[in-house]
């Protein structure tokens, strides 16, 4: 069984690019170190690459997704998206993101059995990035629609983040918002894990 993480920073997390077994030091290790005791013959490929938008996804779902057919994908991007046009606030067109990650899960849908799993782009209130919000919520709001449309699962970490918050403060999960400490890349490994047995058992 063939999982791939796709994705951003938060994905790559500072994997080594020449090996795309190397699952980096974030979610995708913990993923990992939950699922080899629960499936013993599944290959575990890491191709996120820190900065991406679903643009760069886009650019290079053929090469990093399509020709490695995977049996189950995750995919985590967005908040790039929002983050690289912060600095002007000359957002992103929310028409653009969305038709952009609709190709991605189009093409899968139509060159793939994968099972998809999609994970909403998150953001944890810490003062110079709240202001993202402005941005960044309407095109969670896309990634959710397009979940309903090409998702066999979901996972709404920004909601699951916000829950996380109230008991331990923001910064526990992620120092700088967005990209998680080890608490916040466990967070999601608990529930991607879960995901991945499950989309497994419906294969």
């Amino acid at each position: 069984m063939k999982i791939l993480f796709q994705g951003d920073s938060i994905t790559d997390a500072g994997r080594d690019r020449n090996d795309i077994h190397d699952m980096g030091g974030g979610y995708p290790k913990f993923t990992k170190d939950i699922l080899q005791k629960q499936i013993t013959n599944a290959e575990f490929i890491n191709l996120g690459i820190s900065g991406d938008r679903a643009e760069s996804l886009m650019a290079r779902w053929d090469s990093d997704c399509i020709a490695y057919s995977p049996d189950i994908l995750t995919i985590l991007i967005g908040i790039n998206d929002t983050w690289h046009h912060a600095d002007s606030r000359n957002w992103m067109l929310d028409s653009y993101f969305e038709s952009c990650y609709r190709d991605i899960l189009t093409k899968t849908r139509k060159n793939t059995n994968a099972k998809i799993i999609i994970m909403e782009q998150f953001l944890l209130s810490v003062p110079d990035k709240n202001f993202f919000r402005e941005d960044l919520d309407p095109k969670i709001q896309i990634t959710r629609t397009l979940a309903r449309e090409f998702a066999d699962i979901f996972i709404p970490l920004d909601g699951i983040f916000a829950a996380s918050s109230v008991k331990y403060p923001p910064t526990h999960w992620a120092d700088d918002g967005v990209h998680p400490t080890e608490y916040g890349a466990k967070i999601i490994a608990d529930y991607l894990s879960k995901a991945i047995i499950e989309a497994a058992a419906s294969i």
